[in-house]
């Protein structure tokens, strides 16, 4: 079972990113994967109607947070330590789908394997590879 829903995942976002306008919304929380989905507007898009790369990074980044957090729980100093990004083929489509599947979890690092596609395609626009460094937990009798 998830240490995180779905719902919690997105009133937890919406609180910490209120700046954003989070248009993005967590779909899926399950033990050891998350999914994000965005409906792209304009402000996403690169011209030809191409979802930007930093749009892309953005929901790799979130997508991968959310993965962690069906592991460990609400973690707010769990932060990016590395993201490595491959564009594979154009993302072009109104709806863009980010599916992160967490690699290996140990005590200071988590890594996460995550697809970028357009919402019903079957090949994927973007794959990156994730790691987050996770909070050291207080030693016991500390």
């Amino acid at each position: 079972m998830s240490q995180m829903t779905a719902a919690e995942a997105n009133t937890f976002l919406s609180g910490a990113f209120k700046s954003s306008g989070n248009r993005s919304e967590v779909t899926l929380m399950e033990k050891g994967r998350a999914v994000v989905r965005l409906v792209a507007d304009e402000t996403h898009l690169r011209p030809g109607g191409y979802i930007s790369g930093p749009t892309q990074m953005s929901l790799v980044d979130t997508v991968a947070y959310m993965a962690v957090m069906t592991l460990t729980g609400h973690e707010p100093m769990t932060v990016t330590s590395n993201l490595n990004i491959n564009f594979l083929r154009p993302c072009i489509g109104p709806v863009v789908v980010a599916d992160a599947r967490v690699m290996k979890i140990g005590q200071a690092l988590a890594v996460m394997d995550v697809d970028v596609r357009i919402e019903g395609a079957e090949k994927a626009a973007s794959h990156a590879i994730v790691t987050y460094a996770l909070p050291r937990k207080p030693e016991a009798g500390a």
